[in-house]
């Protein structure tokens, strides 16, 4: 059985969940860092990050931290960390073919004794049922008694600097008992807020699937309760505030649902459900609503725009945010993207602006191409989407002279004052 003062790692995957994991196993033992682009690699070689969540002076302290798109230089490291994406497709199914890639290629270079552990979202039963056989058949090597498997499931909470990976409790488990009390070994060589060993694979995976599940349900809540009190011409955060003056009401907003986590995990977790027979309502239904709420922002400013007798086809609106969150620049499952659809749907001109994103990713994944610096005076509607430090920083007065004399602010994300904006959510 590997011992803990053995381990040879390799961090498979340097996005937002990889890179912060293998910087700080770098400060404390050898670590091979993998990634299949070699553009990422480039970057981080040349000692800079892209997403922002690791500082150049962050990757410098490093020290045994090496960076490699070769699979080969991956043959000499006996515990293998997976970190790759688990997006959903276009019909919101689960997209395992990353999993699957990161599976092939660990067992092109699996021997015995080896520890393959994956931090992916997934469903319960995924690494044991859908990443096992892929190594056990690429590797030649039986599960449980050549090689083993762990999951801990990512924390990551993309643009936070103060909730960061070692700050964060980590969930931990292993395919065997001795498996399990290594892999938690090895993260608490890191982890500072400590770890919760979980009793099996699957109950580590079914909880990671649930965080954001009860996240997701719980805005899908508050976003219904604003399109009520829409209609009822009350304002939804002066509401929030109130009631959140009871100690145990929970201080959820309403908003887009968007990003690699909430948008996505639920839907997970319903996949893996509907496979066993059973049908899931509540958390299909907070789904559905919040997919909506990009239709409804748009609806709301077409009416506030029609009333005003702003000439709606062929009008310019401003969208101030593309990314998923603010004050970082991940672009992964915006929901800004449904705004910008549903209001090319009515003849609008859009103009996005987001000093944040990274013009090529965004003409990439979306095809959008921001604007470096909105106009003056230019605007029939601005939508304030994303609430960066650099809006909040403009301030009302700012951002409305960006409209023309006749125009609606919708402020999506209430960062300015109630009197401030036409519209809030």
């Amino acid at each position: 059985m590997l011992k803990l003062e053995d381990v040879k790692l390799a961090i498979v995957g340097l996005g937002y969940v990889g890179l912060p994991l293998a910087v700080e196993f770098g400060k404390k033992v050898q670590v091979v860092g993998f990634d299949i682009s070699q553009r990422r690699i480039d970057a981080l070689k040349a000692g800079h990050d892209a997403t922002l969540e690791v500082s150049d002076d962050e990757l410098k302290s490093a020290s045994k931290l090496s960076f490699s798109s070769k699979l080969g230089e991956l043959a000499a490291c006996n515990v293998f960390i997976v970190t790759v994406p688990t997006p959903i497709d276009e019909h919101k199914r689960p997209d395992l073919t990353p999993l699957i890639k990161a599976s092939e290629s660990i067992g092109s270079v699996l021997k015995k004794g080896d520890i393959v552990i994956y931090e992916s979202t997934v469903y319960p039963g995924a690494t044991e049922e859908d990443c096992v056989p892929v190594l056990e058949k690429v590797s030649g090597l039986k599960f449980n008694v050549d090689f083993f498997a762990g999951y801990s499931p990512e924390r990551i909470n993309p643009g936070d600097k103060e909730h960061r990976v070692t700050t964060i409790k980590k969930v931990t488990s292993g395919s065997t008992p001795e498996v399990a009390d290594l892999v938690d070994e090895l993260y608490n060589e890191i982890i500072v807020a400590g770890t919760h060993k979980a009793t099996s694979i699957r109950v580590a995976e079914a909880a990671k699937v649930i965080e954001n599940t009860q996240r997701d349900l719980n805005i899908a809540l508050i976003n219904e309760l604003a399109l009520i009190f829409n209609k009822m011409g009350i304002d939804t955060q002066a509401v929030l505030e109130a009631a959140g003056t009871k100690w145990n009401f929970l201080p959820f907003r309403p908003g887009l649902v968007g990003g690699h986590c909430i948008g996505v995990d639920p839907y997970y977790l319903t996949h893996k459900a509907q496979s066993i027979g059973y049908h899931p309502e509540i958390i299909l239904a907070g789904r559905r609503l919040n997919d909506s709420m990009g239709a409804y922002v748009v609806s709301q400013l077409v009416k506030a725009m029609l009333k005003r007798k702003i000439h709606v086809d062929g009008a310019r609106v401003l969208i101030m945010g593309l990314t998923f969150k603010e004050n970082c620049p991940d672009l992964r499952n915006t929901k800004i993207i449904d705004i910008v659809n549903e209001l090319a749907e009515f003849n609008i001109v859009v103009d996005v602006y987001d000093p944040w994103v990274d013009a090529a990713e965004a003409m990439h994944e979306y095809a959008i191409s921001p604007i470096s610096q909105p106009s003056a005076n230019a605007y029939d509607g601005i939508i304030l989407a994303v609430a960066h430090n650099e809006f909040a920083t403009m301030g009302a007065e700012q951002i409305r002279s960006l409209g023309k004399a006749e125009h609606v602010l919708y402020d999506l994300k209430y960062l300015l004052d109630a009197s401030q904006s036409d519209l809030r959510l």
